[in-house]
């Protein structure tokens, strides 16, 4: 049984798993946002969550472990100077896995996995939409109301 055993194998050996996380955490901090499958995206989720807490640390220590996985050093200066500060008032929950679909080849379910708070990004709410009125499909006008019955009084 697997009590208490954190992280997935994804059918790999423990070195290319950690290779394979370490680029994919690099690839999310520098784009801010990364395509993947759906069991890897949970999983760097975990990852990208860590190396951000480190940021927000912001020691030297931090540092030198963030930079056990983050390969770039241009990437781990924009972790520390950029992204870090955005979250600082936020206590976890960094990233956001948003579902695809099916990948056309093989099938594969596939996710995005993109920080909560991107850079460029809206901060204020949209305008409410006003709600879609019908149209008839054979002119492109605007269909005819329906009959609404009268309520019979008794």
């Amino acid at each position: 049984m697997r009590h208490g055993v954190a992280g997935v194998r994804l059918g790999r050996t423990a070195a290319h798993r950690r290779a394979l996380f370490r680029n994919l955490v690099t690839a999310l901090l520098e784009h801010e946002a990364v395509r993947t499958t759906d069991a890897k995206a949970k999983e760097l989720r975990r990852w990208a969550d860590r190396m951000i807490t480190l940021g927000k640390q912001g020691t030297l220590h931090a540092r030198r472990r963030a930079a056990t996985v983050i390969r770039r050093r241009s990437v781990l200066r924009k972790l520390f100077d950029e992204i870090a500060p955005r979250f600082d008032g936020r206590a976890g929950g960094y990233t956001r896995v948003v579902k695809l679909g099916i990948r056309r080849g093989d099938a594969a379910a596939l996710s995005v996995v993109e920080l909560v708070e991107r850079a460029g990004a809206k901060q204020e709410k949209a305008a409410p939409k006003k709600p879609q009125r019908r149209r008839d499909r054979a002119k492109g006008k605007p269909a005819a109301e329906p009959r609404r019955r009268r309520a019979v009084a008794g």
